[in-house]
């Protein structure tokens, strides 16, 4: 065993070496230009192979917690309510533009330019973040409707607004940095006494509103990956109201299908929003929590959260699977759809429960 333990890494070793000579300029020279071409274009598919698989790969979590603790400089005094909310937005936006491969929504070259997986994932915790963050600059930091709004904040939310996949003059990775520096200055600003016009409200109307717009975003999410199997529905546009109308007339029943080259689009969408919203809901959680045991709602509020973290199991297949209903094939859509949907029902709950004195 010695002896194989020291025959590896000289094979190695000398596979490296015999390697490293192809690319030699006496070897290149003596093969001619052709061949020479013929190497730097394999090496370069395999380098793109590579990075296809690398920049595949989703963001793990991270704890909000620790993440709030680190950017109060791991001073446990500077993290006041809204600390945990705010700086999971900012991490939550840097990751956007940190992990593997950086931000590719916005790449004109391989292999970003033909990844469609993370640029779907990439776009949908965009839509979170601006999300929160337009509840932020409207909600969260105002005590009420005629209160000045935050400079800081009203900065950072356009931003995060601006088009997702400019490359250049002005690079969306540029526009979505100033709006992370505003927000933490905002940061920043929240645990100093001498900053009174920086605040962060806790209060139920303020989680209730954000939550009406996360009802919203996981609804449609749940109804485009029903719609990975046809489906003739009831039109329900007008149920509930006698006297509500539409700009035209609608059928009284309606076909439903995604398109097939779209429904992994879809599901790599629900994959993004539900791992930035596990992060958010785990942040309020703590700056909402005197909120939450007043109103007996922090166990509705941890079921969301198992209910999202189902969403974020490995996908084994190396293509999103969608069969037919009950067909031989996994349905991955529909599986997504059912976690998701339970998710919307919790949270259907958990706005009630806060609606309640």
């Amino acid at each position: 065993m010695a002896d194989q333990a020291k025959i590896i890494p000289k094979q190695i070793g000398s596979g490296v070496k015999k390697v490293a000579l192809l690319y030699h300029p006496s070897t290149l020279r003596e093969k001619g230009a052709l061949w020479a071409a013929g190497l730097f274009t394999v090496t370069y598919l395999v380098i793109v192979f590579v990075l296809h698989f690398w920049w595949s790969k989703e963001p793990a979590a991270f704890d909000v917690r620790e993440n709030a603790l680190a950017m109060a400089d791991g001073d446990a005094k500077k993290l006041v309510t809204g600390s945990y909310t705010t700086s999971t937005i900012i991490q939550v936006a840097r990751t956007l533009l940190e992990k593997p491969g950086g931000y590719l929504s916005n790449d004109v070259a391989p292999p970003g330019r033909f990844l469609d997986n993370i640029p779907n994932w990439e776009f949908s915790v965009l839509v979170q973040v601006r999300d929160m963050t337009r509840s932020l600059r409207n909600d969260l930091s105002r005590s009420q409707s005629q209160s000045v709004e935050n400079t800081d904040l009203s900065e950072a939310e356009p931003q995060f607004n601006f088009q997702n996949n400019s490359w250049i003059f002005p690079a969306t990775e540029n526009e979505y940095q100033k709006g992370i520096d505003a927000l933490t200055r905002y940061l920043h600003h929240l645990a100093q006494a001498d900053r009174p016009g920086t605040q962060f409200y806790a209060r139920a109307d303020n989680l209730r509103d954000w939550l009406a717009i996360v009802e919203k975003r996981l609804g449609s999410l749940s109804q485009r990956l029903s719609a990975s199997v046809g489906q003739v529905r009831v039109n329900t546009d007008l149920a509930g109201d006698t006297s509500a109308s539409q700009s035209t007339r609608g059928a009284d029943e309606v076909y439903v299908q995604t398109p097939w080259l779209e429904i992994d689009d879809v599901f790599y969408e629900s994959r993004g929003t539900t791992w930035a919203l596990i992060h958010f809901l785990k942040a309020i959680e703590i700056d909402f929590a005197e909120v939450l045991n007043k109103k007996a709602a922090l166990p509705s509020l941890r079921q969301i959260i198992r209910e999202l973290e189902h969403t974020q199991a490995t996908v084994w297949s190396p293509m999103v699977l969608n069969g037919g209903g009950f067909s031989v094939v996994t349905n991955y859509s529909l599986v997504m759809a059912s976690y998701i949907s339970r998710a919307n029902a919790a949270v259907i709950d958990l706005r009630n429960l806060l609606q309640q004195g």
